[in-house]
């Protein structure tokens, strides 16, 4: 597995086109501070903003419950339809005081319905299911429920790419159900011209603060996997996230529309 890791890494690097003006140009827009791999899965062709930024790691936050998920489907810690119980207890976050499917979950990014999760899969299965998949660096030791949030675990958006691309060609070691809940949970967006597959992050522990927009569109004509992370300056940044991605992605004439 960790040859295919290196071998998908290196033929992403040999297939990057230079700067994407286009791409450079929606960034300059917002005068944002960030980068934006988009990577077709059909050939390898790719575009870039800031490849020096898209090679560099930063915590993955939630990001993770992409790979998350599928851990926790195939250790059993939750199934499709289980039901994570609220204890009460309020968050900052209205969407997080309520019990959780594991739909919703992923929806509003609920971090303690992940932390439940995380504690029934374990440090060793976390161990082996990062390193065989080569899911970017994470520093030992760390806490089991917090190593996504705190900074241990940490990728690049090239990396972010090459693990999607694993996930879209079911090459890792999960069942194809739990390929197909991930998928389902994963829908930010169906129109008549697109499929949009995503998941926000934001490290607000980290300095400074980085905001993410992973995922991939699936178009007639293939299938563009994305990663995007910018330097948050102020919470308002974080509606960039999804932005930047989805003006680029028109910018490059991918998703249909102007940026």
């Amino acid at each position: 597995m960790k040859r295919l890791v290196c071998a998908a890494l290196f033929a992403f690097a040999h297939s990057a086109s230079a700067e994407d003006t286009r791409i450079a140009a929606v960034f300059a827009g917002q005068q944002v501070e960030g980068t934006l791999v988009v990577s077709a899965l059909s050939d390898g062709h790719s575009f870039i903003h800031g490849d020096a930024r898209a090679a560099q790691r930063f915590a993955c936050a939630s990001t993770f419950k992409v790979f998350n998920t599928l851990i926790a489907l195939e250790e059993k810690a939750i199934t499709a339809d289980s039901v994570l119980k609220w204890d009460g207890q309020p968050h900052d976050i209205p969407d997080w005081n309520r019990d959780q499917t594991l739909a919703s979950a992923f929806r509003v990014s609920c971090v303690w319905c992940y932390q439940q999760m995380a504690a029934r899969v374990g440090d060793d299965a976390y161990r082996r299911y990062i390193r065989d998949a080569g899911y970017g660096q994470l520093t030992e030791p760390f806490d089991t429920t917090a190593f996504w949030l705190d900074g241990s675990l940490q990728i690049s958006a090239q990396e972010q790419v090459a693990f999607l691309k694993q996930v879209i060609r079911q090459q890792l070691p999960f069942s194809a159900g739990h390929y197909a809940t991930l998928k389902a949970v994963m829908l930010a967006e169906r129109t008549p011209a697109y499929a949009l597959y995503a998941k926000t992050g934001w490290a607000a522990r980290a300095t400074p603060q980085i905001g993410w927009y992973v995922g991939y569109v699936e178009t007639p004509d293939d299938t563009w996997v994305f990663a995007t992370n910018i330097t948050v300056r102020n919470p308002a940044d974080l509606a960039l996230r999804p932005a930047l991605t989805k003006a680029s992605l028109k910018a490059l004439g991918i998703l249909p529309g102007t940026p």
